[in-house]
């Protein structure tokens, strides 16, 4: 009569850790990698969950490429999962669910989250697998925050010039301010 979620045991890393190891990752890499973690959160979304955690740490390798074989990446911590339209992101009053690097201005603001709260975090996860950091990295937690909720997502291409100018509008809309302006689907941004 308890809930709970059983896993099986990944051998690899996950990641946070490849991006500690590595710092930028290869865009086919980056792509391989969002494109299966997309599928699993449109998979959750269709059954009305939304994930509010998602982030490197929870993306659990289960192999590291030898540039011939490819990932097989593992989704994890539904945890902190959710009923897309049930209460806003707080539990408590002043008390957040997620991690702020990944976390949308509509989980930080408190409203209702749905599945396009795991798309913006999907695409921080992305800015920070191309360029090696997240893309509202501040100083202070608070300035996190109000990064997350004000400021303009900052160019791939600083980081990454050689990439194509794409890149910065597929991500850019992924981290749109509003939920309404991202893109329809976590596999429709992959």
């Amino acid at each position: 009569g308890v809930l709970f979620i059983a896993m099986r045991y990944v051998a690899g890393q996950d990641v946070r850790a490849l991006i500690d190891r590595e710092g930028k990752l290869p865009v086919a890499r980056t792509v391989e990698i969002v494109a299966q973690v997309a599928s699993a959160l449109d998979t959750a979304h269709a059954s009305g969950l939304v994930h509010r955690d998602v982030k490197p740490a929870n993306m659990l390798l289960a192999s590291v490429s030898d540039g011939s074989t490819a990932d097989h990446v593992y989704l994890s911590d539904f945890g902190l999962s959710k009923q897309s339209l049930s209460s806003p992101s707080l539990t408590r009053t002043g008390q957040f669910l997620g991690t702020l690097d990944y976390m949308s201005p509509e989980q930080i603001s408190g409203r209702v989250v749905d599945g396009k709260t795991d798309l913006y975090a999907l695409g921080c996860t992305a800015f920070e697998m191309l360029t090696g950091q997240p893309p509202f990295r501040r100083e202070a937690n608070l300035a996190v925050m109000w990064a997350q909720v004000s400021a303009e997502p900052p160019s791939v291409r600083r980081w990454r010039p050689e990439l194509s100018p794409a890149v910065d509008d597929v991500i850019g809309a992924a981290l749109a301010k509003s939920p309404e302006d991202r893109q329809s689907t976590c596999t429709e941004f992959a």
